[in-house]
């Protein structure tokens, strides 16, 4: 490949230093506003894992239909799991 011949250097290139929006890595800053959840994302969070821990504790005490079952167990583990992935994304 070809060079395109030598950079013109600016005020704000020193030495090996190369300013971000010259590189094209530069992001620029978001409204403080947008980073929020909304307000019924944390009650949900809170109901999933609620709920999970429920189904599993009324499971292993044979309260639930059909007498111990895996099936109850697997529902309140996706519910936990569900709640464990949107703690993660609560801001």
């Amino acid at each position: 490949m070809a060079s395109n011949g030598p950079k013109r250097r600016t005020s704000k290139e020193m030495g090996r230093y190369v300013s971000a929006e010259r590189r094209g890595r530069y992001t620029p800053p978001r409204p403080a506003g947008v980073d929020h959840s909304p307000h019924w994302y944390g009650w949900m969070l809170l109901d999933l894992l609620l709920f999970g821990l429920l189904v599993i504790v009324l499971n292993y005490m044979q309260v639930l239909p059909g007498s111990t079952s895996s099936w109850y167990l697997v529902i309140g583990l996706v519910s936990m799991f569900a709640a464990f992935y949107l703690a993660t994304r609560f801001r």
